[in-house]
């Protein structure tokens, strides 16, 4: 049997953030990275809109809140592409 799991604006997403990216780092290797800690819905390296080079920083949203803190605990601190990472939720500016 197979269970599909629904996410509905109840089940809001977590936006995690990345800092200090390679310039050489792919929206697809920051997707496989977080994948390794459950569903990632998207997985975006910042880019310039003029040259379109990366501005070292990414946002990577989970569906799963466990999985994504999973993720945030076990990766901060950490390298990829011989650059310690730092990651950690991404937190909306409230409107007033």
């Amino acid at each position: 049997m197979t269970v599909i799991k629904v996410f509905t604006s109840k089940n809001k997403s977590m936006n995690i953030q990345v800092y200090n990216l390679s310039m050489n780092t792919s929206d697809r290797d920051l997707r496989r990275l977080f994948s390794a800690f459950g569903i990632v819905i998207s997985a975006e390296v910042a880019r310039d809109k003029m040259n379109g080079r990366s501005k070292c920083n990414g946002i990577v949203e989970m569906p799963v809140d466990k999985e994504a803190r999973q993720a945030i605990e076990s990766l901060h601190q950490t390298l990829l592409d011989g650059k310690k990472i730092s990651v950690s939720e991404h937190m909306e500016m409230p409107n007033w």
